[in-house]
């Protein structure tokens, strides 16, 4: 199954345009700490089974997924995708590139 790769511009856009898109972070709690794009949901990959139960309400709406670099968020979009969610994609690049090309004040790790 192929993820839908979308940009940190493109998602900037989007949630600019689209008040129902979800912003899903799957970084852990401690990632997510240190630096997030305001607005988003935490639900970090580690717990997803466990706690998809809390997007269950989502599953019509547009999810795009980000963590740090971009890997997380591709298994997280392909899982999601797999159960039920009708519009996912990852974000490449994750935070790290969304803090250059977006949001350049946001610290990097």
């Amino acid at each position: 199954m192929s993820v839908k790769l979308i940009s940190p511009m493109e998602v900037q856009r989007q949630l600019q345009d689209n008040p129902n898109v979800v912003l899903l972070d799957c970084r852990e709690v401690d990632e997510h700490q240190l630096v997030h794009i305001e607005n988003c949901r935490l639900l970090p990959m580690s717990e997803l089974v466990d706690r998809v139960g809390e997007i269950q309400d989502c599953t019509d709406r547009p999810v795009i997924v980000y963590c740090h670099h971009g890997v997380r968020s591709q298994r997280v979009a392909n899982w999601l995708t797999g159960n039920g969610f009708a519009d996912v994609a990852s974000m490449t690049g994750g935070i790290d590139l969304w803090s250059v090309e977006v949001q350049p004040e946001l610290p990097r790790y």
